[in-house]
């Protein structure tokens, strides 16, 4: 088989796989973000903020030395069980809405889970550092298989979408 056509048709079945994947994410992003703009517009009964409500969650759970701490970003909120620290944006952190409410409440989720060994949350804590690099580099690498445009190029651009 001429290399065009090899590389041609390993492309064809990576997006046979990856195409359906990535339209599924996207719709998902969508809805999440649908609903989170939806109820952000919407004050919730209490009247506390993000950051109130995932003090009030965390001192229910007997986790008052885990601290709240305001960050930048939009949606960027998370907990790091490495600091003990749950993160949130400024919109969650200081919005008494449903969504801000719901954001923070799901944050302070993971702390009790930190506290509880919660074996899934250990995993996902152990893997971080890895995703991370993987994301930032396997574009890269995926790119330069890309440009390399042999048979070689083409492993190294399979590995790149791996990495990703």
């Amino acid at each position: 088989m001429l290399p065009a056509i090899q590389w041609y048709d390993s492309y064809f079945t990576y997006l046979i796989f990856a195409l359906p994947a990535l339209i599924l994410g996207l719709i998902a992003q969508a809805r999440v973000q649908s609903a989170f703009n939806k109820y952000s517009r919407v004050r919730n009964y209490t009247g506390l903020t993000g950051a109130q409500v995932a003090r009030r969650v965390l001192d229910i759970s007997g986790l008052r030395g885990v601290q709240i701490e305001q960050t930048s970003g939009m949606l960027s909120d998370h907990y790091d069980p490495r600091g003990k620290v749950l993160r949130l944006s400024q919109e969650i952190y200081s919005t008494p809405s449903i969504a801000a409410a719901g954001v923070a409440a799901h944050e302070a989720g993971h702390a009790i889970q930190d506290s509880e060994r919660y074996f899934p949350l250990q995993i996902r804590s152990m893997l971080v550092p890895t995703v991370q690099i993987g994301s930032w580099l396997g574009p890269i690498i995926f790119m330069v298989g890309l440009v390399m445009s042999s048979t070689f190029g083409e492993k190294i651009a399979i590995f790149g979408l791996i990495l990703f």
